[in-house]
């Protein structure tokens, strides 16, 4: 622990620094231009959501030849920035480096309090400005609610659902909203 008020060095690290730390890392981080950031844990509807979802996507993805990641798999959004999206959907081929994606057609990310803004702010604009996203789901912990961005003719479309089924796009078909939430215990908004 440093004096008070001394600033914290923030360790920038190169994309392959990165890379081969990660690679041998028991803790999940994050890099943000350069920056790496330890993972928070995930709650339990979080989990039971993203399993509820991989189970859903896991058959459509299979019969378009498309390969479905889960929290493990990294994604490449810019020169010195890699996520962990909790799902994603890549249709396009593989990129050399086999430690990560960078031309996901879908992205869900499973809403949780305490990552609610990144995925809304600093996520959506960098998995937007991918040229191959088709969609960014976004899916709540706290209620039974779903936001879809969606590109469309050059334009970004965005839907919420709280029933019903969600379209999906890249993937066809749609995402019954029961059955992305069965099982699951909503949590309580923290305040």
């Amino acid at each position: 622990m440093g004096v008070m008020g001394e600033p914290a060095r923030l360790r920038r690290l190169s994309p392959e620094a990165y890379l081969e730390e990660e690679a041998r890392s028991p803790m999940k981080r994050e890099l943000v231009e350069g920056v790496p950031y330890a993972m928070a844990g995930a709650s339990r509807a979080h989990n039971l959501l993203v399993g509820n979802l991989h189970y859903l996507l896991y058959p459509l993805a299979r019969r378009k030849g498309c390969r479905l990641y889960v929290a493990d798999m990294k994604l490449r959004v810019g020169e010195a920035t890699f996520y962990y999206p909790d799902l994603m959907v890549v249709c396009a081929p593989p990129p050399e480096n086999p430690f990560y994606e960078e031309a996901p057609c879908l992205v869900v990310e499973v809403l949780s309090p305490s990552t609610e803004g990144i995925d809304r702010r600093e996520k959506l604009g960098r998995y937007l400005a991918l040229p191959s996203l088709e969609g960014y789901l976004l899916v709540d912990t706290t209620a039974r609610r779903a936001e879809l961005y969606r590109k469309e003719s050059g334009e970004v479309l965005y839907e919420a659902f709280v029933g019903g089924e969600v379209p999906l796009p890249c993937l066809g078909g749609a995402l019954p909203l029961e059955a992305v939430y069965a099982g699951v215990e909503l949590e309580a908004r923290p305040g």
